[in-house]
């Protein structure tokens, strides 16, 4: 049978043990899945090659939509060199364009809507500039599209349980920024194919640009017409039929901005993630100054960065997972330190490389680090909040982008500091930065150098953000199944010292306090 199929059967009359519910006409519904579930109808495994409905589909589309933002966000820089003559930019044109291609996704990520098909004329329109004003609008708009990073994460983490939800997000948001790598290989060959044609230089650069336009075109279509929201159907629908009911904004909005825990991940994210940004706009240039390499070869060493991405932040995440299983959410946040401060270490070095092969060796230890880390930081958001998740997941996934905005303004606009040293310095950044992972402290699972408070639960630190009205309504019962299904956060001694890996309550049963 199809996943997600639902069969009606009369109230009263035996079921199958399988995921129920009540639909509007009083039927019971039971949801059949091709793949295991927790209570929350969220799989409980991850099969990577699978296009099982709901879950794998919302991830192979979740992850190929943002792979196609991030080849048009940073279609520009591989072209750069072509650019900067055609339009006659300066040092500070080419700086400010870059901090445009990720400011505008600061303020997007908070308020996350449909953007793919909104920022696609933004990429066709590159094609048609004449100006250094007209190139910095085009990033800024297209650089809107990074915004469906939070909804991909915000989808992953609605449809993968709990002790998977660090490999989910890993691999959707890893292969998504896979696309910083490949423009870099992809609009040079674009490039050349169509200077070879019989294009001319200025012309072939600008013709290029209808590639990235297209992919982004095609993945917003196959996200409209394939795509659902939840395990269970679109979020309107569920509405519509009582079975998720409408919150407050005002008392969402309230529980995000009042959890500090979200404030440090947006920080430290921007020193993971947005140092990711700052390198995908400024590594080609720098390898093409600095060691006098063609266009081609730029491009290449560039794209080694950005294509780690297949690896490295997947592996984060299954880091993740594999430390809670281990050692709770205090392995989660010792591990996201690690890598980021190692990441930060590999940042100095990189600045201090004077040539071309240990560069490009740094270059990708430095990779490999930054992009686990941000695959960390993914394991740590969804346990922040329930109730506010989609506003965290876009505060932190925000502080990325203001993280690279602060680093090219800082150190890569103009010409106040050499490039070589502005990385350097990014790098001291990331370590001053990443301390505060320390600071971190969940009252039930405890924190980097800290025990967990004695007698708290997730129970109890989930149902704080309900009021007693809001649970005389049962607006709470999907919190107090994800607090059931997220025991393992509190590592082996608080369970036992069981290593089962799936510590989630079972399809057919309830969470007992329900």
């Amino acid at each position: 049978m199809e996943g997600g199929e639902k069969i009606s059967y009369p109230l009263g009359i035996e079921q199958p043990a399988t995921a129920a519910s009540t639909d509007a006409n009083g039927m019971a519904t039971e949801t059949r899945f091709k793949m295991p579930v927790d209570s929350d109808h969220k799989a409980t495994e991850f099969w990577l090659f699978s296009f099982a409905k709901p879950h794998m589909r919302a991830f192979h589309l979740s992850w190929f939509s943002f792979f196609c933002c991030f080849v048009s966000t940073f279609a520009a820089p591989p072209l750069l060199p072509l650019i900067r003559d055609n339009l006659g930019l300066t040092a500070t044109d080419i700086g400010n364009a870059g901090i445009a291609s990720v400011s505008g996704a600061v303020f997007a990520r908070l308020a996350m809507g449909t953007l793919t098909l909104v920022t696609t004329p933004a990429v066709y329109y590159t094609s048609v500039i004449r100006s250094a004003n007209g190139f910095l609008l085009a990033r800024f708009f297209t650089g809107f599209s990074l915004a469906s990073f939070v909804s991909t994460q915000f989808w992953m983490s609605s449809m993968f349980s709990p002790p998977k939800v660090g490999i989910a997000n890993g691999f959707a948001g890893g292969w998504g920024n896979l696309g910083g790598g490949a423009t870099q290989l992809i609009m040079p060959l674009v490039y050349d194919l169509i200077h070879k044609i019989g294009s001319t230089n200025f012309t072939a650069w600008r013709i290029a640009f209808f590639i990235p336009g297209f992919m982004q075109t095609v993945s917003a279509i196959l996200l409209l017409a394939l795509g659902q929201d939840m395990p269970d159907g679109n979020f309107r629908k569920l509405q519509k039929a009582g079975d998720k009911p409408k919150d407050s904004f005002a008392k969402v909005f309230y529980h995000a901005v009042t959890n500090y825990r979200g404030w440090i991940t947006a920080l430290t994210y921007g020193y993971c993630f947005g140092v990711e940004l700052t390198i995908d706009n400024i590594i080609a240039q720098y390898f093409y100054d600095r060691f006098s390499v063609n266009l081609r070869t730029a491009g290449i060493i560039a794209a080694s960065f950005g294509l780690a991405n297949i690896i490295s932040r997947p592996g984060g995440g299954l880091l993740s997972d594999w430390l809670s299983d281990r050692f709770g959410m205090r392995g989660r946040l010792w591990g996201l330190w690690v890598m980021q401060t190692l990441g930060g270490i590999f940042c100095i070095l990189l600045g201090k490389m004077g040539t071309l092969s240990s560069a490009i060796v740094v270059m990708i230890l430095f990779s490999l680090f930054v992009q686990a880390a941000c695959g960390l930081t993914f394991g740590v958001v969804p346990f922040i909040s329930r109730r506010s998740l989609g506003l965290i997941s876009g505060m932190t996934g925000g502080g990325g982008n203001v993280g690279a905005v602060v680093t090219q303004v800082i150190f890569f606009k103009g010409s106040k500091y050499l490039t070589e040293d502005g990385i350097t310095y990014m790098g001291i950044m990331i370590l001053c930065c990443t301390l505060l992972i320390i600071l971190i402290h969940f009252p039930q699972w405890g924190s980097m150098l800290l025990p967990p408070k004695s007698g708290a639960t997730a129970e109890d630190y989930y149902l704080a953000e309900w009021s007693e009205h809001e649970r005389a309504k049962n607006y709470h019962i999907s919190s107090i199944r994800f607090a059931d299904n997220s025991v393992r956060e509190g590592g082996r001694s608080q369970r036992g010292g069981s290593s089962h890996s799936k510590h989630t309550v079972p399809v057919d049963a309830l969470p007992s306090r329900v």
